[in-house]
């Protein structure tokens, strides 16, 4: 169970960055080269990205951190399924 655990754990901070994404793309002014800011953009690009790719804006509207919110459910999910038929 402590596999389980982690991978809640690992799952629940990517939601949590993706969420603080969202929320930083709201405020104006925004210095990009803070510690805090970059770091978030590092560990957040690789999910975000490549959705934004096969993903259009819709009316002006970036979805990709809801599509990778799901996504990321589902792959919890599925790992978590994995885990459980292995041990």
């Amino acid at each position: 169970m402590e596999l389980v655990d982690f991978v809640n754990f690992v799952f629940r901070v990517l939601f949590l960055l993706i969420l603080l994404r969202v929320i930083m793309s709201w405020i104006p002014g925004l210095n990009p080269s803070h510690p805090v800011v970059s770091a978030v953009f590092r560990v957040t690009s690789p999910i975000l990205d490549p959705i934004r790719r096969v993903l259009p804006p819709v009316a002006g509207l970036d979805l990709s951190p809801l599509v990778a919110l799901l996504l990321l459910e589902l792959v919890r999910n599925a790992l978590i399924g994995l885990i459980h038929q292995i041990l």
